[in-house]
């Protein structure tokens, strides 16, 4: 391990959060793919904070190919928008919907998960109508 910190420790003063939760089968049926799915991620040997590739990236493809995750991404997850080499338009993370995404810098997302947001420079302002909240840069979906 190269880190002494908690797999679930603070992440600059940010304490961690459930986004998803799977158990029993559901769980089996999505570990059965992670290894495929990620072998698959097109960035493997790339690493960029912002606007990505970065781990963001990464979690976002593993949602993008295994839609029984069906994982919407949090609002400040900076990375979670850019998409594969010379991708445009691709399914939300959550595969409830669809994304138009310009290298992560400028795009939008219409989900049933996501609800809508608008990507500018990796920051994203929307709203979530099915739990009402209203999506703020910086701090992510605010009730």
């Amino acid at each position: 391990m190269s880190d002494a910190r908690a797999p679930d420790a603070e992440w600059y003063g940010a304490a961690p959060e459930v986004i998803r939760e799977l158990r029993g089968a559901d769980a089996e049926a999505v570990i059965a793919k992670l290894d495929a799915a990620a072998a698959t991620y097109p960035y493997a040997t790339t690493y960029s904070a912002w606007p990505g590739p970065n781990s963001n990236t990464f979690v976002a493809h593993l949602a993008r190919e295994i839609p029984e995750m069906r994982l919407a991404l949090p609002a400040h997850a900076v990375g979670k928008d850019y998409l594969s080499p010379g991708r445009l338009v691709a399914r939300s993370p959550s595969g409830t919907g669809a994304q138009l995404s310009l290298n992560g810098l400028l795009g939008v997302i219409v989900g049933g998960d996501e609800g809508f947001e608008l990507n500018v420079l990796g920051l994203v302002v929307g709203v979530d109508p099915l739990r009402p909240a209203l999506k703020v840069p910086g701090f992510g979906a605010l009730p």
